[in-house]
């Protein structure tokens, strides 16, 4: 699958654990194409791995962060509901005009070969 706004940077932790981390920021007009950029790799990784999700630390073999900043405003956490198949909070821009996301989404090495190889990352 190819991506059109997030450009994954990749890091590896001597315990093999795979970071991609990925920054974009759009005018309110593409705001829409952008959260189902994020929405389609949440949604994949939630299908193909959801029951390993979790801290690495507590056995989990996949996790996330994603953040929207907009300004004037304090960052703001969402996340992806896989029960529902949406991100939570409903992404808003900012009074610019913008939205910036940052996603960082790591894993252990079966999630992260399978992550790269759907996602044309290697």
């Amino acid at each position: 699958m190819a991506l059109h706004f997030l450009d994954f940077d990749y890091s590896e932790a001597e315990d093999g654990v795979a970071t991609w981390d990925a920054i974009a920021s759009v005018p309110e007009a593409r705001r829409q194409e952008l959260a189902q950029e994020v929405h389609s790799i949440l949604a994949w990784a939630w299908t193909e791995f959801g029951a390993l999700h979790g801290p690495h630390e507590e056995g989990g073999l996949w996790q996330y962060d994603l953040q929207c900043e907009r300004r004037g405003q304090p960052l703001q956490e969402l996340r992806y509901d896989g029960a529902c198949g949406e991100l939570v909070p409903a992404l808003q821009a900012g009074s610019d005009g913008r939205v910036t996301l940052t996603l960082s989404i790591s894993g252990l090495p079966a999630f992260a070969e399978a992550f790269a190889a759907h996602f044309g990352l290697f």
